[in-house]
């Protein structure tokens, strides 16, 4: 069985797909994956649903949800239920079964790895299988309290990262002309990462657009100074100087 919460939240086996439509029972299960072999606690349960204003009979409530999660979580290859009580609350026991944040985590660390044996070729096809796990925005449009929030900043985060990642390695292959749209949409969704303006001025020059990067960094010193009243970072600014003198040492500059 493969838990996916990387998109809207799915539980995958040999029958198909299956999700949940009820939200209190949609969040507990979230919660429990997220800290999955790790015991939550009732309260922590309890404020994900409900925030700071529990029902009188919230305790109650919470103890229908687990069994309802038990019961959409029930396969007859499970001699018992994946979810246990566990003082102070409840545990998901993973097993033998897979959850897709876990697998993007190993394909990236072996895109890392990869990439410090300058293996770049292996470690874009890793980063790309990582991405391909992505069906959407993280769990869907749920949210909930802090356990979720955080788990989706988190992981939000870590899949920016593995795009960045995954640029520098083609960068590294001398695939300039190819990441410049991507680069390009990263940029736009994200403004104020200044990682992605760098890449972005890199493959330019490198595609022989140096006017096209120059405007790049006007951009981004416009938008970080009207957003934030800062500067572009040294690595910007030392990238501008470079490309304005032609600096033959960008041919071999690393996109970092």
């Amino acid at each position: 069985m493969r838990y996916e919460v990387l998109g809207p939240l799915r539980v995958v086996d040999g029958d198909g797909c299956a999700a949940i439509s009820a939200r209190k029972i949609e969040t507990v299960l979230t919660v429990l994956l997220i800290r999955s072999d790790q015991v939550v606690a009732l309260d922590q349960l309890i404020t994900e649903i409900w925030g700071d204003a529990p029902p009188r009979r919230a305790m109650a409530g919470l103890h229908v949800y687990i069994s309802q999660v038990r019961k959409f979580l029930n396969r007859p290859w499970h001699a018992e239920s994946p979810v246990v009580t566990r003082p102070p609350g409840y545990l998901l026991r993973k097993g033998p079964d897979d959850i897709d944040f876990h697998l993007f985590f190993d394909a990236v660390g072996r895109g890392r790895a990869l990439m410090r044996e300058g293996l770049h070729e292996e470690a874009a096809d890793a980063l790309e299988d990582a991405l391909g796990m992505w069906r959407g925005p993280v769990l869907g449009d749920l949210r909930s309290g802090p356990i979720i929030e955080g788990f989706v900043t988190w992981m939000t985060e870590s899949r920016l990262e593995c795009l960045e990642l995954l640029a520098d390695a083609h960068l590294r292959l001398g695939r300039h002309r190819e990441v410049i749209g991507r680069l390009y949409s990263l940029v736009t969704e994200n403004p104020l990462r200044e990682s992605y303006y760098h890449q972005l001025m890199l493959a330019l020059y490198r595609s022989d657009r140096q006017a096209d990067a120059l405007k790049v960094y006007q951009s981004a010193r416009s938008t970080l100074r009207e957003e934030l009243g800062l500067e572009p970072c040294r690595a910007l600014r030392d990238l501008q100087r470079a490309i304005l003198t032609a600096d033959e040492r960008l041919d071999l500059l690393a996109a970092s």
